[in-house]
């Protein structure tokens, strides 16, 4: 359909979303970005953060929180490519939380730059799991 995009989020584990949209919002490395028809193709890194399914301005999926990967867009769509992804209505805040905890205290105990690095890595994804909680709809 003309007013419309084909989008497919794939995680390691599986096709989690395969459809026919109006819009897909997409957390982009460099900032979120909206893939509609027409769009010109790109390729882009995503960040960790939720990436938001509309259809008339409404949210047709729930939200999926990814940790990151690559997007591409082309004349057949926008396909995610995604290192993790969960619906947002699946994350467990105490887990979250916890999680947040345990990777700051990973980075204060970091013996080298890599253990660093990975720590903060850790940091960025579980403060961008909470903040997916803490977020509405787009």
């Amino acid at each position: 359909m003309a007013d419309q995009v084909h989008f497919e989020l794939v995680s390691p584990e599986r096709l989690l979303f395969s459809a026919n949209v109006g819009e897909v919002v997409i957390p982009g490395t460099e900032g979120d970005f909206a893939v509609l028809p027409g769009h010109s193709n790109l390729i882009s890194t995503v960040r960790p953060g939720v990436i938001h399914i509309l259809d008339n301005g409404a949210q047709v999926s729930d939200r999926i929180f990814v940790e990151g990967g690559f997007a591409e867009v082309n004349a057949g769509g926008c396909t995610v490519l995604a290192e993790r992804a969960i619906k947002v209505s699946e994350i467990d805040r105490s887990k979250a939380e916890q999680a947040l905890a345990d990777a700051r205290e990973d980075v204060q105990d970091a013996k080298n730059d890599t253990e660093r690095n990975a720590a903060i890595l850790a940091v960025n994804i579980a403060e961008a799991r909470l903040n997916a909680l803490n977020t509405s709809a787009y």
